[in-house]
This record gives C-alpha cells, sequence and structure tokens, in this order.
C-alpha cells in the first residue's frame, strides 16, 4: 500500500507519516499542492491524504487533478472546518472521504486501510493462502495457527504477495509498492527481506524466487 500525504504543518505530516508506516506502509510525504502534483504524476498511489489549505495548488486543486486524470487514487481531504456545508463542498470535489481536523490517528489510519482497499481490484481484509492468514486491519500474520513476528516491511512484502494470488511479482514491483520514495532501487533490500521473510514463514517453503522475473507465493 502506498500513500501520499500532503499538509503543510510539518510536524503533522510527518507524524501522520511515521504512524503510517508502522502500520506496514509505504509512504511519501510533501508540505504543498505543487510538489504534491509533481508525486502524484511520477508514482502510483493507493491513497492521496491531502490538507485543503495547502500553499501554492490547494488540495481542493490536487483533488480534482487526481479525479480528472481518472487515476485509481482515492483522495482523503483533511480540513479546519468542520461545517456540514464545507464536508459537502469537499465531497462534492470528487474526494472519497473527508476528515476533520483535530483528528484521532487510529482513525485517520483505519480510513486510509478502507480507501486503500477500494483502490484496487476489492479484496477482503483478511487474506488465506499455503495456511497463511494476513489481517491487514489487525496487522497480524499467522500459519497454520503459528503467529508470526514480522517487521512492517516483511509484512508489506507478504501483503503485496498474497494480494498478487500466485502471480510472479517482480522485485520492481515489489519496491515500488512496499518502500517509498527514498528506497535505492540499486541495493539489495529487496532480497533481503524477501529473504528473512522466507525464513520466518518456515517449513514447507512457499516464497519462492523465480529466475530473473521475480518472486511467487505459493506451493
Amino acid at each position: 500500500m502506498r500513500v501520499l500525504v500532503a499538509d503543510d504543518e510539518r510536524l503533522l505530516a510527518d507524524t501522520v507519516a511515521q504512524g503510517l508506516r508502522r502500520l506496514s506502509m509505504a509512504v511519501d510525504v510533501v508540505y504543498d499542492g505543487d510538489a504534491a502534483l509533481e508525486r502524484l504524476g511520477v508514482n502510483r498511489y493507493d491513497v492521496a491524504v491531502l490538507d485543503r489549505d495547502m500553499p501554492g495548488r490547494t488540495g481542493d486543486e490536487v483533488c480534482r487533478w487526481v479525479v480528472d486524470a481518472d487515476t485509481t487514487t482515492k483522495v482523503l481531504l483533511l480540513t479546519a472546518a468542520a461545517g456540514i456545508r464545507d464536508r459537502v463542498e469537499g465531497l462534492g470535489l470528487g474526494a472519497d472521504d473527508y476528515l476533520t481536523k483535530p483528528f484521532a490517528f487510529a482513525e485517520l489510519a483505519a480510513r486510509v486501510q478502507a480507501l486503500a482497499r477500494r483502490s484496487a481490484p476489492a479484496l477482503p481484509p483478511v487474506l488465506e493462502q499455503e495456511g497463511i492468514v494476513l489481517d491487514s486491519t489487525r496487522h497480524t500474520v499467522s500459519r497454520d495457527g503459528r503467529l508470526l513476528s514480522l517487521s512492517s516491511k516483511e509484512f508489506a512484502v507478504l501483503h503485496v504477495m498474497m494480494r498478487a494470488e500466485g502471480r510472479v511479482v517482480s522485485a520492481e514491483d515489489l519496491l515500488e509498492q512496499a518502500w517509498d520514495e527514498h528506497a535505492d532501487p540499486f541495493t539489495n533490500t529487496v532480497r533481503m527481506t524477501v529473504m528473512t521473510l522466507r525464513r520466518k514463514l518456515g517449513d514447507p517453503p512457499v516464497l519462492h524466487t523465480v529466475r530473473r522475473a521475480g518472486y511467487r507465493l505459493g506451493g
């Protein structure tokens, strides 16, 4: 799950991003609307969290761009305006959800997760394959009833692999979907994460390397 957070309140934006990363999301952060448009034009995001009152291009303008571009990105607008008219106006721009400041992080995270599930072909919050059960809401993974302790990145990689439903996923796709823009594509970070994830999943092996293609989850 890849998320863009755009808010000129830097402390708020950085705090939200840090919290979402703990939930195994890849998060990019910008502090104005122009930078948000630049990122949206380059990267594919499942969800964009946009403050309506940013300098440069406003969140409203960025939201209109997303809608007009007909992308799969879902938009969550943030605003300090709590009136019904403001909420109706925000949703009328084409936003998928609306949250007023101040907000509880747990609510924002739940809304982002719900929107992300809608940005791709509909998938249940609990995925099961090869005895592995991944619950994206509770952020837990088990195999054959045994609870696994995964890092945030291991959880994110497993989530991408289970969403692929047995198809081969390239290292480049894993890097795009499970890491943010600061990840170095020339490191072996994907390979090392897959290696530790494979070890934690245990026997019999279910996470396989497909030579010159990527990785596949399946028996």
